[in-house]
C-alpha cells in the first residue's frame, strides 16, 4: 500500500471506502446488483417514463422502482417534492450510509451529527423538472402559482440538500458537472479532501435519471444503438442511455480501522486530464486518457503489471472504444494481453453523469465478491481489442482495479482501487 498506516504529520491519509449504495436499471441495492452483473444480465427495456414513439430508439436502462424510498429524516412536504433523479440518489446514499455504520442524530429535531461534506457528480441532474416547467409555462402559462417550486427544484444542489436532510448531515455541498466524468470526479475530489487532511469523511456519488430532452438530444445525434449496444464489437452502432445512482461512504482507513467498520475498499488513486481535441470526439490515440491512468497509477504507487482489471468507459460508439483501446494498449504495453477489460454499459446503459460513480461502485463489488463483470456479447471483437476482453461471467480474485470515465468537453478521470488487506 501507498501510504503508512499511521501517518506522521503532514503525511496523507489512506482513504477507505465503508458504504456503496447502488440503484441501476439491474436494481436497487448491492445484492440485486451484484447478482446481475456477476451473471452477465442486460437491463434494457422498453421506456415507460415519456413517449419515445417518434424516436429511433425506444429501450434504455429504465429503473423500475419496486420498492419504496427508505426511511428517512425527510418531511412529507420533502418527500412529495422529490423528482426522480432525488430518489434515485436517496435510495443509493441511504444504503451507503446505513452500510457505513455511520451515526446520525436519533431525533429529528436534533442538530445534524457531523460536518461532513457532500460531494455530487451530475450531467442531466433535475432535467426532468425543466421539462415540466416548459411544459406547464407554454401549455397552461395562467397557472403560474407552481412554477416558482419548480425552479428552485430544478437546481441540482436542491438534490443534494435533499439528501444531506435525508442522512441528517450537514457539511460543504460540492456539485461537480463535467459530462460523463463528474461522478468518478466527485468521488476522486472527496478522496483528495481525506487523503489531505481536510476532512476525516466524506459522502461522494453521482446520478442522473432519464429524461425526455436528453434522450432525443442523444438519438437526433444518431449516438444511440438500434439494434443493442455492443462496446468494442467491430460492428457497435451505438450507446443505450441509462438512470441511477452510486454513492460512496469514504474515511480516513485508519478511522475506520479504530471503529472496526467493515472496508470495503480503498481508494488510493485519481487522476485527470482534459482531451482538446474535439468538443465531443476523443483523440484516436487516447491521449488524455493514457494521461488519466498514469496519474491515477502513480498516485496509487502501481504499476500496469499490478492492475488486473479495468472497468472501461467503453460506450459502443466507433470513436470512443478505438480510443480507449489504444490508451490501454500504450499504458499497459506489455502487461496489456493478460489485463482483463470489459464495460458494464451494454447491461445498464450510459449513466452520463452517474456512470462514473456507478462504475465504480461495480468495481467495489468486484473486488469484494471476486468476479468480473462481464462486457455485452461481442461477435467480432475490434482489433484494437488486444487485451483480455471478458466476454463472458468470470470469477477472479481481484486485488487492484481501475475505472475509466470519459465525456465531452474532453474530460478525463481514472480511479484506481484496492482490495484491502485483511486483518485478524
Amino acid at each position: 500500500m501507498p501510504y503508512p498506516s499511521s501517518p506522521s504529520p503532514g503525511a496523507p491519509f489512506r482513504v477507505a471506502v465503508t458504504g456503496v449504495g447502488i440503484i441501476t436499471s439491474m436494481g436497487i441495492g448491492w445484492r440485486q446488483n451484484a447478482d446481475g452483473f456477476r451473471e452477465g444480465r442486460q437491463a434494457l427495456r422498453p421506456i415507460t417514463l415519456f413517449d419515445a414513439s417518434s424516436q429511433r430508439v425506444q429501450r434504455a436502462g429504465e429503473v423500475v422502482f419496486d420498492q419504496p424510498l427508505p426511511n428517512t429524516r425527510l418531511g412529507r412536504r420533502q418527500l412529495a417534492r422529490l423528482d426522480r433523479a432525488s430518489r434515485l440518489l436517496i435510495h443509493a446514499g441511504s444504503e451507503a450510509f446505513a452500510q457505513s455504520g455511520w451515526s446520525a442524530p436519533e431525533d429529528a429535531n436534533h442538530a445534524p451529527a457531523d460536518d461532513i461534506p457532500i460531494v455530487l457528480g451530475t450531467s442531466a441532474g433535475a432535467m426532468a423538472v425543466g421539462e415540466s416547467y416548459y411544459r406547464q409555462k407554454v401549455g397552461t402559462p395562467g397557472e403560474a402559482h407552481t412554477l416558482p417550486h419548480k425552479v428552485v427544484l430544478y437546481q441540482p444542489h436542491t438534490q443534494a440538500q435533499f439528501l444531506a436532510d435525508a442522512l441528517g448531515v450537514q457539511g460543504p455541498v460540492t456539485m461537480i458537472s463535467n459530462a460523463c466524468a463528474s461522478g468518478a470526479n466527485a468521488i476522486g475530489h472527496a478522496f483528495r479532501l481525506i487523503k489531505t487532511g481536510r476532512a476525516s469523511r466524506a459522502i461522494a456519488g453521482g446520478y442522473d435519471a432519464l429524461a425526455q430532452m436528453v434522450f432525443a438530444g442523444f438519438d437526433s445525434l444518431q449516438a444511440l444503438s438500434t439494434t443493442s449496444p455492443r462496446p468494442f464489437d467491430a460492428q457497435r452502432d451505438g450507446l443505450a442511455l441509462g438512470e441511477g445512482a452510486a454513492v460512496f461512504t469514504l474515511e480516513r482507513y485508519e478511522d475506520a480501522v479504530s471503529r472496526g467498520a467493515m472496508i470495503l475498499a480503498e481508494v488510493t488513486g485519481y487522476g485527470a486530464a482534459t482531451d482538446l481535441h474535439h468538443l465531443t470526439q476523443p483523440h484516436p490515440q487516447g491521449d488524455a486518457a493514457l494521461i488519466s491512468m498514469t496519474r491515477a497509477c502513480v498516485e496509487a504507487a502501481v504499476e500496469p503489471s499490478q492492475v488486473q482489471y479495468i472497468n472501461s468507459h467503453g460506450t459502443g460508439t466507433p470513436l470512443n472504444d478505438v480510443a480507449e483501446g489504444m490508451a490501454i494498449q500504450r499504458w499497459a504495453g506489455p502487461h496489456t494481453p493478460g489485463l482483463m477489460v470489459s464495460s458494464t454499459k451494454g447491461a445498464i446503459g450510459h449513466l452520463l453523469g452517474g456512470a462514473g460513480a456507478v462504475e465504480a461502485a461495480i468495481c467495489v463489488i468486484a473486488l469484494r465478491e471476486g468476479f468480473v463483470p462481464p462486457n455485452a456479447p461481442v461477435s467480432n471483437p475490434d482489433p484494437v481489442c488486444t487485451f483480455d476482453l471478458v466476454r463472458e461471467p468470470r470469477q477472479a480474485e481481484l486485488n487492484c482495479v481501475l475505472t475509466n470515465s470519459f465525456g465531452f468537453g474532453g474530460a478525463n478521470a481514472t480511479l484506481v482501487l484496492q482490495r484491502p488487506p485483511s486483518r485478524p
